[in-house]
C-alpha cells in the first residue's frame, strides 16, 4: 500500500466510513453531495502520483453515487461503457484501500472486470459495448425469473459507436425492463463530432410531461385498457403527437423507449429521485443526463483533452508533471507519423487523414491544424473508419486512416471486405501495436499481424526506427501499392535526429543487420533494439557470432533471407512484439517447413494469453521480450 493510503484522510470523514456500496445506502441523501465532494477529491489526490485516466472518471462523480444509492448493487447491474470512468465506482465498491495499486503490475486492473469484483458486471476496455450487454443480462434475468434491475452507463462518444446502435435496435424489440443511462458529456477523447453530437445537445424533454404520462399509463394500465398489445401503437402515437406539437424528433423514443431528460448530471439529489423514479418502471427506458468531463478541477474542466490521462501532476496547482523533458530526447512514433503525414499532404494533395476520435492521440491533429478540411474525425467508429476510407480510395483519394491496433480489432470484416479485396489504395497506420503498458489487456495491440497475415491483396510493415516509419509511409503513399498497413508501438522511439530524406523501401525486402555463424535472429519492428542489446551482450561475453535480421516486412515477407537462414544456421530465432501464434514465428516456421529446411525456429514473442497490465519493461520481462530473457534463450540454443 502507499504512503497516500486514504483511510488516514481525516477530511474525508463520511468516505471512510464506506467501504461497500451497502454503507453508502445507510446515509441520507442529504449526505450524498459531501459524499461527491469527498470522493472527487479522493480521485484527485490519488491520480496526482498514481495516473491514471482523471477526467471521465471526475465527470461521473454525482452518477456513480447515485447509482450505488437507489440500486441494490452488485444483485442489481450496473455495466459500464468506456471503463476509464469508473474509478469512483472502484473506490465506492471495497477497492478503496488497493486503489493505490490501479494500473500497476499486479494491483487493481485499469477496467472493471469481473475475475476483480462482483460489482464490476461485465469487462469495459473498449466503447459501446454496454447497451448490448446489458439486454443479454436483463433477458438472462427475465429466463431464470430474477427480479434484477439492469443499468447500462454509456457516454464519453461512445455513443458514436455501431454497436451502440446495434443494442439499442435490438433493445427496442427484446422484452426488457433495462435503464439506459446516456453521460453526454460532448467528449470522447478529444470532443465527440457527428450529428449524434448536435442532436444529444439539442435533444429536450419536459419533466412535467414524463410525469402526468407515467401516471396516466398506470391508471390506464390499472383498468384493464392499456395491453401490451396496445402498448406500442399508443406509445408510437404518443410519440408522433409529441413530436408535431414540439417540431422535434426524439430518436429514442422512434425505438420505443421511453426517454427522460435530458437532466443535470451534477444534481446528485436529483439524480436520486428521477433513478428511484422510474427504476421499476416496465419496459426498457433510457435517462439522459449532461455532465461535465473533468467536472470540480479547473484544470481539466479547461481542457478535457489534455486532462483526460495527464500523468502525474501537482493537485493544488494543477502543474503536469510527466511533460516532455527539457532535454533532446526521441520523439514519440505518434508525432512522427504526425509530422510525416503533413509532410506527405503538402506534396500529395490526394492524401486525406482518417481517425477514430483521437486524432490527438494519434497525433493526426498536426495535419488537421494546417489542413482542417483534409481530416476526418468520424466519431469511436472503428469499421466505418476504414470503409469511409475504402470510399474515398476507390474514388482516388489517398487515406490515412489511423486506429489504435486493438481498435482495429473491430473493423476486421471491414479490411478484408471493403479495401483488400477490392485492392484499394489506403493506407491503415496500427498506433499502440503490441504491449502498451498500463492500460492492459484489452490495449496491448498483441494481434494485429496474426490476424491481419492470412489476407490476400495486404501489405504489413513495422519499422525499426522513425527513420524507416517515415520511409515506410512515404513508400505507402506511392501508387500502386495496394492496402498498406503499417504498425508502430506506443511511445518515444530511438533517434533524436529522426528527420531523414524520405526514400522508397523496396516492398517485401528486408536487410541484414549484422552477420554470424552460429545463429540468426530475425525479428520486425522496434523489439529489435531490445535484440541488439542481447546480441552484444552474448557475443562479448560468450564469444557468439549471431547473425541478425530486419525483416520489416511481414507480408510479403522477405524470402531471399529466409532461404539463406534455412541453408546456412541450424537454429534461429523470431522475436516480436505481437502473439507468437500467427505472427512472425509462424510465417518462418511454414517457409522452412513449406521448402523442407531442417533449420529449428525458437520464438520469442507474446504468449498464448491475455498479459496484465504493468510497465512496457515489466511486461516484456514476463513475456520474455527483454535484452535479459532474449539474451538466455541465445545462450540457450548455442549450448544445446
Amino acid at each position: 500500500m502507499s504512503e497516500n493510503n486514504h483511510t488516514n484522510h481525516t477530511e474525508l470523514e463520511l468516505l471512510n466510513s464506506i467501504n461497500t456500496p451497502d454503507d453508502l445506502r445507510k446515509l441520507s441523501i442529504e449526505q450524498l453531495p459531501q459524499v461527491c465532494d469527498e470522493l472527487r477529491k479522493d480521485i484527485i489526490k490519488e491520480l496526482s502520483t498514481n495516473p491514471g485516466h482523471l477526467a471521465s472518471s471526475l465527470g461521473v462523480v454525482e452518477l456513480t453515487v447515485a447509482l450505488h444509492y437507489v440500486f441494490n448493487t452488485p444483485g442489481d447491474r450496473i455495466v459500464w461503457d468506456v471503463g476509464h470512468q469508473a474509478y469512483g465506482h472502484k473506490i465506492l465498491t471495497g477497492r478503496r484501500e488497493q486503489f493505490c495499486t490501479n494500473r500497476k503490475l499486479g494491483g487493481l486492473r485499469p477496467f472493471p472486470f469481473p475475475e476483480e469484483s462482483e460489482y464490476d458486471t461485465f469487462c469495459c476496455g473498449h466503447a459501446s459495448n454496454s447497451i448490448s450487454a446489458a439486454l443479454g443480462m436483463a433477458v438472462a434475468s427475465h429466463f431464470h425469473g430474477e427480479d434484477r434491475k439492469v443499468v447500462a452507463v454509456i457516454g464519453d462518444g461512445a455513443m458514436s459507436g455501431g454497436l451502440a446502435f446495434e443494442g439499442l435496435n435490438n433493445t427496442s424489440s427484446t422484452p426488457n425492463n433495462m435503464l439506459i443511462i446516456l453521460n453526454d458529456n460532448n467528449m470522447s477523447i478529444d470532443k465527440s463530432v457527428g450529428g449524434m453530437r448536435q442532436y444529444l445537445l439539442n435533444l429536450t424533454t419536459n419533466s412535467t410531461y414524463n410525469n402526468i404520462r407515467y401516471k396516466i399509463s398506470k391508471r390506464l394500465t390499472k383498468w384493464g385498457w392499456l395491453s401490451d398489445k396496445r402498448k406500442r401503437g399508443i406509445l408510437r402515437f404518443n410519440n408522433s403527437l409529441k413530436s408535431f406539437i414540439s417540431r422535434q424528433q426524439n430518436m429514442f423514443e422512434g425505438l420505443d423507449l421511453r426517454y427522460f431528460g435530458p437532466i443535470n448530471g451534477h444534481d446528485v439529489k436529483e439524480l436520486v429521485r428521477i433513478l428511484r423514479t422510474i427504476k421499476d418502471m416496465q419496459g426498457p427506458k433510457m435517462l439522459h443526463i449532461h455532465t461535465v468531463k473533468g467536472k470540480g478541477y479547473e484544470p481539466a474542466e479547461k481542457d478535457a483533452t489534455v486532462w483526460h490521462a495527464p500523468g502525474r501532476f501537482d493537485e493544488d496547482t494543477g502543474e503536469r508533471l510527466d511533460t516532455a523533458p527539457h532535454s533532446p530526447c526521441p520523439p514519440k512514433f505518434q508525432d512522427v507519423f504526425g509530422h510525416t503525414l503533413l509532410e506527405l499532404a503538402r506534396k500529395n494533395d490526394k492524401i486525406v487523414g482518417v481517425t477514430p476520435a483521437m486524432p490527438t492521440g494519434c497525433s493526426m491533429n498536426i495535419m488537421a491544424e494546417e489542413m482542417p478540411n483534409r481530416v476526418f474525425d468520424v466519431g469511436i467508429a472503428e469499421g466505418h473508419a476504414v470503409t469511409f476510407s475504402g470510399g474515398m480510395a476507390k474514388d482516388g483519394l489517398l487515406p490515412f486512416c489511423n486506429i489504435y491496433s486493438s481498435f482495429m480489432q473491430r473493423a476486421y470484416d471491414n479490411i478484408i471486405h471493403d479495401a483488400a479485396i477490392m485492392k484499394l489504395n489506403l493506407v491503415l497506420c496500427l498506433d499502440r501495436a503490441g504491449l502498451v503498458g498500463e492500460d492492459g489487456a484489452t490495449h496491448h495491440g498483441a494481434f494485429d499481424m496474426a490476424f491481419l497475415r492470412p489476407i490476400p491483396n495486404i501489405t504489413i510493415a513495422s519499422p525499426y526506427d522513425e527513420h524507416e516509419l517515415r520511409r515506410m509511409m512515404y513508400t505507402a503513399q506511392l501508387p500502386g501499392k495496394g492496402t498498406f498497413v503499417i504498425r508502430y508501438p506506443r511511445g518515444r522511439g530511438s533517434r533524436v535526429d529522426w528527420q531523414c530524406p524520405l526514400e522508397e523501401i523496396p516492398v517485401g525486402k528486408g536487410r541484414k543487420m549484422k552477420d554470424g555463424k552460429d545463429l540468426a535472429i530475425l525479428t520486425i519492428g522496434p523489439i529489435a533494439k531490445e535484440t541488439e542489446k542481447a546480441i552484444q551482450k552474448a557475443e562479448e561475453e560468450n564469444g557468439l557470432s549471431i547473425a541478425h535480421f530486419d525483416m520489416r516486412f511481414l507480408k510479403p515477407i522477405d524470402t531471399d533471407i529466409l532461404h539463406e537462414v534455412g541453408k546456412r544456421f541450424k537454429h534461429a530465432i523470431t522475436v516480436e512484439d505481437g502473439v507468437i501464434n500467427g505472427g512472425l514465428g509462424s510465417t518462418v516456421i511454414e517457409f522452412m517447413n513449406d521448402h523442407e529446411y531442417p533449420t529449428m525456429i525458437s520464438r520469442i514473442g507474446i504468449p498464448d494469453e491475455f498479459v496484465e497490465h504493468g510497465k512496457v519493461a515489466q511486461l516484456r520481462k514476463i513475456t520474455g521480450m527483454d535484452a535479459d530473457s532474449i539474451y538466455h534463450t541465445i545462450l540457450t540454443i548455442c549450448r544445446s
